[in-house]
This record gives structure tokens, sequence and C-alpha cells, in this order.
């Protein structure tokens, strides 16, 4: 029997995913994953086929998803991947109590019309809009791919369908990351080959009021780069005889805060600049101390950029916001000269990365007593993020340099996000080419190829076998205490990526929704399709 596969199969279902407040890190999130194991375990399927549903336990207990649905000898699989996770609902206000509940958040909605922007409100007065947490974002793309894990269990597809479904994608994408290995482990133990992962994210307005529909051949790389700055500390009446930390983290974001020369271009697509996501001065109690150490927190997207190239654009940003600190410096100190005339203190700050800050700290003081301040610091961790926590081994390592400051330190933070691109596989070009075609003879749908994906996604951890991503790794603080990528040989995976998603509006916004009539009346068959079509693809070229 088949249940989910109507538009008022795929709304029923939907309404039950939503209603799990799945928020990254609850309760809820972990709820799911067993709401999800529990609802395909009963299918016939995997009642005759027990051990291919299994929710896998995670370092930090919460669990991640696998179905799999086998043909006998065959091997070609496609993935379907997606997460169950969603960002918090503080964002509704009001409304908060029903952001998980889409036909009361909608009644709330008509309610208050005059709360809502205008074309809000005209997508609310349509009846053709899902609202609320995680309509968008992305349980409709699982919701969908659960109908098709349902149509390959009636053998419906020449091949194999391996669905993956996690937590953490939100935040750190532990989810994932820990699934990769696992997967692994799965191709190896039944035989399979890996043909594609097929993510189901959303598609993404490319501004305002975009109508066109996109499919995506790739994902878009993230970096978090951080700025450790140390200052010398003083009393607000000496500001001279020291330097604010919050001066220089200021300079940084003035150089690099939507600096366009870090702006890529990749066939007609290009990734938006740095902006920033965190800055504060570490100092924890009001006093008439000036701040002296402050970090700053940069998001830097990527696309073909390699991570040495664009470490060293970062450092030289750094290099030249510490000059620009010893010029801005030197002009107030002349500034106040005309007033009190006095000798400066000449100063100079100094640039390191992670890596040459370990390796100063280590001439400094030792190796022995480094790694005791360091094994100290990492086993007194505490409740501290990934971010905090990387800063505060900075903060610990530049201590032991204090001869060194004023000094910059750039060092990178989780979550890290290669890009990824399959735009040049042959299976993955035929494919996306004959769905295009397909959309525009079926339903008049111009769907049109984007290479990256813009709203980061999990498929960045499944090319990594490939990838050089040294740079990042030696200058980051919690690579391999705390934080890793599936990056060894008996870890690793490369499969080629595809992305067919639904259609919404305001991701991560109290106004959140699905467009229904595309995403489960159109979207099923362009799905079915597409999985189809790798199948076929992927067949005929291990055959050639």
């Amino acid at each position: 029997m088949m249940n989910w596969q109507t538009k008022d199969n795929l709304l029923t279902l939907l309404t039950s995913l939503v209603q799990y407040e799945s928020v990254t890190g609850s309760k809820g999130e972990a709820a799911l994953a067993e709401y999800l194991y529990y609802l395909l375990k009963d299918k016939p399927y995997f009642q005759n086929n027990p051990a291919h549903v299994t929710l896998h336990p995670m370092e930090d207990g919460r669990t991640f998803l696998t179905a799999l649905v086998k043909k006998k000898d065959v091997k070609q699989t496609v993935l379907l991947l997606s997460h169950f996770d969603v960002v918090d609902i503080e964002d509704y206000g009001e409304f908060k109590h029903m952001a998980c509940k889409p036909a009361e958040l909608l009644n709330s909605f008509l309610e208050k019309k005059e709360l809502l922007p205008e074309r809000v409100r005209t997508d609310a007065e349509s009846g053709d809009w899902l609202f609320g947490r995680g309509t968008m974002d992305m349980k409709a793309g699982l919701t969908v791919q659960l109908s098709m894990l349902e149509r390959a269990m009636n053998g419906h597809f020449d091949g194999n369908v391996l669905l993956i479904t996690v937590p953490d994608e939100e935040v750190n994408s532990r989810g994932m990351i820990e699934a990769v290995p696992a997967l692994k482990e799965i191709k190896h133990k039944y035989h399979l080959t890996y043909t594609t992962c097929l993510n189901s994210e959303p598609m993404f307005e490319k501004f305002p009021g975009d109508q066109r529909q996109y499919v995506y051949t790739g994902s878009i790389g993230k970096v978090l780069a951080g700025f450790f700055c140390k200052g010398i500390e003083t009393h607000v009446g000496e500001p001279f005889s020291g330097l604010n930390a919050n001066l220089m983290v200021s300079e940084i974001n003035r150089l690099l805060e939507l600096n366009v020369n870090y702006c890529e271009m990749a066939d007609g697509e290009v990734t938006p600049p740095p902006v920033n996501l965190m800055q504060k001065d570490l100092k924890e109690a009001y006093s008439v101390q000036t701040p002296h150490t402050a970090v700053t927190l940069f998001n830097v997207l990527t696309m073909q950029r390699s991570a040495s190239e664009l470490h060293d654009m970062l450092k030289k940003t750094a290099e030249q916001a510490a000059e620009e600190i010893t010029n801005h410096i030197q002009q107030k100190t002349r500034d106040f000269q005309k007033f009190e005339p006095f000798h400066p203190i000449e100063r100079t700050v100094t640039v390191f990365t992670f890596d040459e800050l370990l390796a100063r700290a280590k001439s400094r003081v030792g190796s022995s007593e480094t790694e005791r301040v360091l094994n100290f610091t990492y086993a007194n961790r505490g409740d501290l993020g990934d971010r905090d926590f990387s800063t505060k081994i900075v903060s610990e390592l530049a201590a032991l340099c204090k001869e060194d400051a004023p000094l910059i330190v750039l060092f990178y933070s989780p979550p890290f996000y290669p890009a990824v691109s399959s735009k040049n596989d042959q299976v993955i070009k035929n494919t996306a080419g004959k769905l295009i075609q397909y959309a525009a003879d079926r339903y008049g749908i111009a769907l049109r190829e984007v290479q990256y994906f813009p709203g980061l996604s999990d498929l960045s951890y499944l090319q990594l076998e490939k990838q050089d991503v040294g740079a990042y790794t030696s200058n980051m603080p919690l690579f391999n205490r705390g934080y890793s990528l599936p990056s060894r040989e008996d870890e690793a995976l490369y499969v080629p990526v595809l992305n067919v998603g639904p259609s919404g509006k305001d991701p991560h916004k109290w106004t959140e929704r699905l467009y229904v009539p595309y995403s489960f009346e159109v979207l099923p068959d362009l799905l079915s399709f597409t999985i189809s079509a790798l199948l076929k693809q992927s067949e005929a070229a291990s055959q050639s």
C-alpha cells in the first residue's frame, strides 16, 4: 500500500514532521529521528529486511537514520540526503507557540494580516502556501524523499535507493560528518556503487521576488575565519600607554566586511562577500582597564578558490590591518602631542597564523609547558561552544607569547564546508540536461542549472577524498581535538552530487513557507524522473 504519493498524503506527512520542534540540539531533534525510524520500520519491505533501516548513534548521543531499499544483485545506488533539524523559533515572537503547527499558524496570520509584509500576506491569502518552521528548510524535501523511498519499496526504480537523514546541519553538520564513514561501511557491506548523492534542499531566491526554479550541481563552501587580537592593557587615563584590542578588531572588520576582492566568479555565479558573524572583547567584568583581547569571526564563502589561496588572502588582510593600526595610533599620537609633548612608545603589531603561534609558544616556554597548557584547556572545556572554545585555545597560547603583543592571530573555527561541484561529471551533466528538458516538456517549467547551491549543505562532505584542506585544518584549534572531518582513506567518500528540491520562501525567517503546488504536485514527479535517469545514466557509464 502506498501512503505518501498524493498531495494530501504529503501534506499530512509533512505536518507530522513539522510538529516535532526539532531545533538543533533539542529533545525534539532526537525525538524526530526516532519517529522517522518507526515510520519506516513497519513498512512491509523493512519488516522483511529489518537490518536495512537503522538508527546510528553519534558521539554526542544523537542519531542519524539510514534506510536502504535494495534490489537483488544490483549495485547502482542513489543516495537521498536530507536533514531533519531546524533553526530556533525565537523570531516568531507572539506566534512562537504555533511555529511548528502549520494550520494554527496560518489561521493566526490571517487573523492578524496587518502584521504581515505585503508579499507574505498575499501568499497567506492564496491558500497555496504552508507556513511554519521547517516547512521549507528542509522537511518538505525529506517528505518527498520518503515518498521516493516508498516507490522504491514497490519496485519503481531499476536500482537501489539509500535514504540518509541527519541532525545538526543547521549548526556544525556533525550528523553528516559522522554519517560519511557509516555510508562507506554500508557501501562495502552491501556491495553498492554510489552513483550520486541527491539532496533536496529548497530552491533559494537569488533576489527578493525571484520566480525562477533551479537545479544545483554542487554546493557552495564556507570558511569561518577568526582573528584574535591581543593588545596592551592600560588605564583609560593613560590611553597611549597601551593598545585597545577593540580598535584592532574594528580595523579588521573595516577591511574585511563586504570586501568584494574576496568574491569569486564561476560560470556567471558569484559568491557574496565576507560578513562578520561574531565580534566581542574578552573582558569578563567592567573596569577602567582597556580591553586587551578581542576576537572577530567572518563568514567567507568559496567556490573554486583553494584553501591555500584563501588562507594567504586572509593573512594579508590581517597584515594590512596591522599596518593600518600602527599608522592610526601614530597619527592619534601626533594629534595628542599638540597638547602634551611626550615620547611615544613605538609598537609594531605582529601577525601569526595559529600554527605559527603554536610554534612561537613552544619556542618561548618549551614544548612540554605548551602541551600542558593546551591539555589543561582541552580537559576543562565546560559548556563552551566550538566558536568560543576555539577562541579560548588561541587566547591561552597568546598568553604564553605576551612579549610579542600586540598581535593578531588568524585561525579557523568549525563549521567548515568545502565547496563541491559535479558540473563536469558526465552522469550529472546528462541527468541535469534531461531533467531540465523533461520539466519544460511536461510542465512548461524552465529549470535553470546552477553550479553551487548558495545556502550551504551537507553535500560538502561527499568529495573530501579529493580535496586538500590542510591550510585550514592545520590552523584550526579544534581539529582532531573535538572537531574532525571524514578525510582519512578509510572514512572519506567521493560521490557526485545533485540538488533537486521544493519551492518556498524566507528560510530561517518567521515567514518561512512552502509553495505546495510545485513542491507536492510537480516535484515528486521530477525527483522520480531524476532518480531513474541517474540510475540509467550511471549504469550506461559503467558499461562503456
